[in-house]
């Protein structure tokens, strides 16, 4: 989901351990605890609804439908390899499959249910490769989950499709973009995506907090302590929630607290982080590492109409990052969200999904 939370990983899990307790539990009911007055931040988008006001509106508790499927995908290397997805929305409808962001899993589709719904899209979150329910993989690449993609779309019976990355899941939605044909794949959104590797190893590393900073440096250059960080990490997510919250409030904007502030809110983003988890961290930790690492395509070769919606105030993935991808990108849309932060998947998920409704017309299952 938020590719910037290794920054609490390393602060923070210590903190988390040593203040939790049954009394730090929040009431079902409650705000985070120091998020402010849900009527304090009411900032429209585009002159549009506001964040808080389409959360107000939306429900993030599955429907009593909702379960997880798998499908095998083909893989020469790991025969009889699954995929765990969730689906959401309009079953009827346009197939748009969601990459979620790190920590985060299948799950994150509950987070625009009731958007995919009202735009009439069957909106499908996968895990990756060793994440959630999904089997693990031998050989992790870009061009393998293009073809992984194309593989969920065929079982699903769409001949086209689009695709939405959210952080972490950035970077597969741009592979995507350069590895699928454009005949098939009709829409590509990257919102605030970890392009860390687009311009080659860590490119980005002058942008990023001393902590995101040095979680590059340790994936490409020592490996065990990357792991002992999402290791932290998923012990976090699994059994400090309240704490972790609570973390993550701290290095993001008032956009962004306001969002992650509603109760139902956070018991979806919880479970997509602790989901992540379900294999152990060796699955995110793969997944990071090639965000990291210099890209096996070239973003300067993708003409093909890209999206990249980005909060101008992301204090996890700064716009510099973004801008100068999609600058570099020959088919780039740069949807710039001013005062929004990093949950501005969220927040303009209205906005971002009606382009994606508009772009696929009426591509519906074969």
């Amino acid at each position: 989901m938020v590719v910037g939370f290794r920054q609490f990983s390393l602060r923070g899990a210590a903190k988390v351990a040593g203040e939790f307790t049954p009394a730090c539990m929040p009431d079902a009911h409650s705000d985070v605890g120091g998020l402010g007055d849900a009527a304090s931040w009411r900032a429209p988008i585009d002159g549009r609804r506001s964040p808080f006001e389409v959360l107000r509106r939306e429900s993030m508790h599955p429907p009593r439908s909702e379960s997880t499927q798998t499908l095998a995908v083909p893989d020469a290397r790991d025969p009889g390899r699954q995929l765990a997805y969730l689906e959401v929305g309009d079953p009827n409808g346009a197939l748009v499959i969601h990459n979620h962001g790190g920590p985060s899993s299948r799950l994150e589709a509950r987070l625009f249910a009731e958007t995919a719904s009202r735009h009439r899209l069957r909106f499908v979150c996968v895990d990756r490769p060793g994440i959630g329910q999904s089997s693990p993989q031998s050989a992790r690449s870009y061009s393998g989950w293009a073809e992984d993609l194309t593989a969920i779309a065929d079982a699903l019976g769409h001949r086209e499709f689009g695709v939405t990355g959210w952080s972490e899941g950035g970077p597969w939605a741009l592979a995507a973009a350069a590895f699928i044909d454009p005949a098939r794949l009709r829409h590509v959104s990257s919102i605030a995506g970890g392009s860390y590797g687009a311009f080659g190893d860590d490119w980005a590393k002058e942008h990023l907090s001393a902590a995101d900073a040095l979680g590059g440096l340790l994936a490409l250059h020592f490996e065990p302590g990357f792991r002992l960080m999402y290791g932290a990490l998923g012990v976090a997510a699994e059994h400090f929630g309240p704490s972790y919250i609570r973390q993550i409030a701290k290095a993001v904007n008032g956009y962004d607290r306001q969002i992650i502030a509603r109760p139902e809110f956070e018991a979806a983003f919880l479970a997509a982080s602790a989901e992540c988890f379900a294999r152990g961290s060796e699955g995110l930790v793969r997944d990071s590492e090639l965000l990291y690492r210099s890209w096996a395509f070239d973003v300067r070769k993708i003409e093909r109409r890209v999206h990249f919606w980005q909060g101008l105030d992301d204090r996890l993935v700064p716009d510099a990052i973004n801008r100068k991808v999609a600058d570099a990108t020959p088919g780039a849309v740069w949807h710039p969200v001013p005062e929004a932060g990093h949950f501005v998947a969220i927040g303009a998920a209205d906005e971002i999904l009606a382009i994606a409704a508009e772009e696929l017309g009426s591509s519906r299952a074969a």
